[in-house]
């Protein structure tokens, strides 16, 4: 007899280095025992150290891939990445809406490691078509800067950009603290609409960061598809990137990708 296994779903871009977008996520999703589906939203020529050249698809691609995953397989819980243009992301937001996803994570792609611009004059309408849709949504400190028009400096800044951006839809929100002064440990905030959370852990001295943020709402994702509520896929997603970026990989010249595959 066939073992079931929990499916889970990436929207996102390619990464020609490894390190971050669908490879990131396919890499994690099969670390923690589901099985990985993607639609890919752009290819990119890029590595360690710099995105050189990206490709959008063109959105009607990006739709049949949908349509052709969803009618088949289907999925227990999906995550989104990089949707880089405004066609993009209103494509993808109406597959979610005919396909009645509801457990969404959504990661705010908007920038890579080496500062290019990964959500092209699309930020507007991102907020209005996908944040509404989103069960959490996990930005780092420049990405919820954007996303709430908040200076952030401070574990309350993060709170109050928390809070502007679940007034935006969003049901659920998780601010990556990573970028804070190293003056903080290591604390990024989860409010629930209700309350917040502070997660704290030790902060790891390393340049190898590639591909941190897609990593961990692919994680949460997988745990999500697997039955586990939010407060518990958080918890295991940050045990899971914490140990991965603690045993991260010296490859390339810049930025090295994360050791999704080591076994704690």
């Amino acid at each position: 007899m066939s073992e079931k296994i929990s499916r889970a779903l990436t929207v996102a871009g390619s990464d020609s280095s490894g390190g971050a977008g669908i490879q990131a996520d396919i890499k994690t999703f099969t670390a923690l025992g589901v099985y990985g589906l993607s639609v890919l939203t752009s290819v990119t020529a890029q590595n360690t150290v710099e995105v050189s050249a990206i490709y959008d698809l063109p959105e009607q691609f990006v739709g049949l891939q949908f349509d052709s995953v969803m009618k088949d397989i289907g999925c227990d819980a999906a995550k989104l990445g990089m949707l880089c243009n405004e066609k993009i992301v209103e494509t993808v937001a109406e597959k979610i809406d005919q396909y009645k996803i509801e457990k969404l994570v959504v990661d705010p792609v908007m920038h890579s490691k080496s500062g290019v611009s990964l959500l092209k004059n699309s930020t507007e309408v991102f907020k209005k078509e996908i944040l509404p849709k989103a069960l959490i949504v996990t930005p780092n400190i420049l990405e919820a800067e954007i996303l709430s028009s908040v200076s952030i400096g401070t574990i309350s800044d993060m709170k109050t950009a928390a809070e502007r951006i679940h007034s935006l839809g969003a049901k659920m929100v998780f601010v990556k603290g990573g970028h804070l002064e190293k003056k903080y440990p290591a604390t990024d905030i989860f409010f629930n609409g209700e309350t917040f959370e502070e997660l704290v852990c030790q902060r790891i001295e390393t340049k190898n960061t590639h591909g941190t943020g897609c990593t961990l709402s692919a994680a949460v994702c997988a745990f999500l598809a697997k039955g586990m509520d939010i407060s518990i896929s958080l918890k295991n997603s940050k045990d899971f990137i914490t140990d991965a970026i603690r045993n991260s990989l010296e490859m390339g010249k810049g930025h090295g990708p994360l050791n999704h595959f080591r076994k704690t």
